[in-house]
């Protein structure tokens, strides 16, 4: 059996739709406010959260290390309650890897993609989409995140059966649409 290799996808509305949304301002409309000094860029995801007793809270999640490309993944994670929102603080960029779902308890190991944010977008994972922990291209690098608060287990973890590697598109016609 041989390990899988996941090639980077440049992250677009389009390509990341199954999975979530891109926070981004880039072609969308913006409302003027405080008097034309300011515009805003409206509800450009939105927060899903279930359960009794939650709240949708914001974080700051610090990467201390550095990731280098290629890199191998061996497991993935989902929030079943929750979505979860990543906006890089330093305009860095990060890499997104997530799978569609195979079945109600796991992940489709043969539809695993990963996508490189350019710096200046973040994403919002619909709940319950399997993906691996936040991945960034620089060390001491800030993310503000928002997520479901509250009781209960909202992480299930799925230990891959063999570790994939992620790595750079060597020719634009690999990049896969799904």
């Amino acid at each position: 059996m041989h390990e899988k290799n996941i090639v980077i996808q440049p992250l677009t509305q389009d390509s990341f739709a199954a999975f979530g949304e891109v926070i981004e301002k880039s072609g969308k409309d913006f409302i003027p406010i405080n008097q034309g000094l300011t515009e805003r860029y409206h509800a450009l995801s939105l927060a899903q959260i279930s359960g009794d007793h939650v709240a949708v809270g914001m974080s700051i999640f610090h990467n201390l290390f550095a990731t280098q490309i290629p890199f191998q993944i061996e497991m993935l994670e989902r929030h079943p309650y929750g979505s979860q929102s990543f906006m890089p603080l330093q305009q860095q960029k990060f890499i997104i890897v997530v799978a569609l779902s195979f079945d109600q308890d796991r992940p489709d190991e043969q539809r695993i993609y990963a996508f490189m944010s350019n710096g200046q977008q973040g994403i919002t994972y619909h709940q319950g989409i399997w993906h691996h922990p936040l991945i960034t291209l620089e060390e001491n690098s800030d993310f503000l995140v928002v997520d479901r608060i509250g009781g209960g287990s909202n992480c299930d973890v799925h230990h891959l059966s063999q570790p994939c590697w992620i790595s750079e598109a060597l020719v634009q016609s690999e990049i896969v649409n799904l």
